[in-house]
């Protein structure tokens, strides 16, 4: 890897591909350009299609040696994830997750890309469209939005006063011991309010590297407490388990005992 990371290219090309792919579909989608996948729920539309193609083939051209792997792209062929445990980097891409959300002319989704490396996310980037926040993270250098850098308040000590979002059995768990949970349908929006305060806690079971490899970087770097129940450290190699984040260790140890002594851990969501 070299040591200069090209991190302003790929915010551009980033902004690039949402200007040329993403926002002019917004509410502009015929019935024609939305696909379910695995259930009507789960859905693709041609933005996130165009707009993984565009990132794929520009993105190796950033970094000498490097290979993608897409969301799409690996939905048709899931042995392109294997290479994420290659020696050489991987541009891991979300191009629009939220789709959901998008398909129905709802704001809240986003653009993600992330870089690893042996294993390990050495970079993310995390784009609201909509709202015009982008998040920047590289591993040792910090996390910033819109180039102001970001801090997690690690202050908190009562659950009762957090608000966050815990998906089926994870938020049964937690109803009535946290302060609020709510439901975005967007992991790039959950991990946009995280790093910037307007969420403290998170919790995830299905852990797609496009969904939480740049996102959990930023959290971290922004000083946020994270890890999987079983007491593994997140990678994006890990594809299942439990991946809880909160504002700090004390924190993040409530919570865990809660989900542990509920017996939902390993549930499905």
């Amino acid at each position: 890897m070299p040591r200069a990371l090209p991190i302003e290219a790929v915010s551009s090309l980033l902004r690039d591909v949402a200007a040329a792919e993403v926002l002019p579909r917004f509410r502009n989608l015929s019935d024609t350009e939305i696909h379910a996948k695995t259930s009507a729920q789960d859905v693709v539309t041609l933005a996130d299609l165009e707009a993984e193609k565009a990132l794929s083939a520009r993105l190796p051209d950033l970094l000498p040696a490097s290979t993608v792997v897409g969301e799409e792209a690996a939905y048709a062929d899931a042995t392109i994830l294997e290479r994420l445990s290659g020696d050489g980097p991987v541009w891991v891409i979300d191009p629009v997750d939220g789709t959901g959300n998008f398909s129905k002319g709802i704001a809240a989704f986003g653009m993600i890309v992330a870089l690893v490396d042996k294993g390990e996310t050495v970079a993310g980037w995390i784009l609201d469209p909509i709202g015009d926040r982008l998040a920047i993270a590289e591993r040792g250098a910090g996390a910033t939005v819109n180039g102001t850098p970001v801090r997690i308040d690690t202050a908190a000590t009562r659950m009762n006063t957090l608000k966050g979002c815990a998906f089926g059995p994870r938020g049964k768990a937690l109803r009535g011991r946290v302060g609020r949970l709510i439901h975005i349908g967007s992991a790039a929006q959950v991990y946009l309010d995280l790093a910037e305060g307007r969420l403290q806690f998170a919790a995830y079971s299905r852990l797609m590297p496009w969904d939480h490899a740049a996102g959990t970087l930023l959290f971290a770097e922004a000083g946020g407490h994270l890890g999987l129940l079983d007491g593994q450290a997140y990678a994006p190699t890990v594809h299942q388990g439990d991946l809880l984040l909160a504002p700090n260790a004390a924190v993040w140890a409530d919570m865990a005992d809660l989900l542990r002594g509920s017996g939902m851990v390993g549930a499905l969501r």
